[in-house]
């Protein structure tokens, strides 16, 4: 299998699917990485919280422990938009890949860049055989993610924490609170079929 799992910024895909990925290229599945922004930014204040290259770095190496290929649009963090630019960009790896499962933020997310990674991804992969999304950041909006696939990670779990701690800039700057939100989360949903961790996806498609 060709999987693509698309992420907004360096940490996303990380958080919110990195436990399947590692599954799939366990099982011999080509697994490419691809991170629409260059993930560096500054405060309100114009001080620095994350450098674009730092921001690379620690996307490598998280990638390399998942055994992924990485890959980079590099579109300005906070400003990703929803166009055929970026449509056609990932069409483009689609086909030239011959993906057939794809990964992408949920569609609802709060955060701009991940609306619009989704919007575009989601129209890139329409015929697509698979496509589910995922959660990278879990504050409330006015639509419920109806996550009704699961992945058990029972197996992996210790490199996704892994993975994890890879995006150091981002644990420092929110106290390692991802580490346990993520360790709870999985293993709730890990409770839910009867495994001890598992990630839960909404799916958009998929043929069995």
């Amino acid at each position: 299998m060709n999987i693509l799992a698309v992420g907004a910024h360096f940490d996303d895909v990380e958080l919110g699917c990195s436990g399947t990925l590692m599954n799939h290229v366990r099982k011999g599945d080509n697994v490419t990485l691809l991170v629409l922004t260059s993930s560096g930014y500054m405060d309100p204040n114009g001080n620095m919280v994350r450098s674009d290259d730092i921001a690379l770095a620690e996307g490598r190496a998280a990638a390399a422990i998942m055994g992924a290929e990485l890959l980079t649009l590099d579109y300005r963090t906070f400003y990703l938009p929803f166009n055929e630019e970026v449509t056609m960009s990932l069409n483009k790896l689609i086909k030239d890949r011959e993906i057939d499962t794809v990964y992408c933020h949920w569609i609802h997310d709060l955060h701009r860049d991940h609306q619009c990674a989704a919007q575009n991804t989601i129209m890139a992969s329409r015929h697509v055989p698979r496509v589910l999304m995922y959660r990278s950041n879990h504050y409330d909006t006015p639509h419920t993610f109806a996550g009704n696939i699961y992945s058990d990670i029972s197996g992996v779990m210790d490199r996704k924490i892994e993975v994890i701690k890879s995006h150091k800039s981002e644990l420092e700057r929110v106290r390692y609170q991802w580490v346990d939100f993520f360790t709870r989360l999985n293993s709730n949903d890990g409770q839910k079929i009867g495994v001890d961790y598992a990630e839960c996806f909404e799916i958009v498609r998929y043929l069995i």
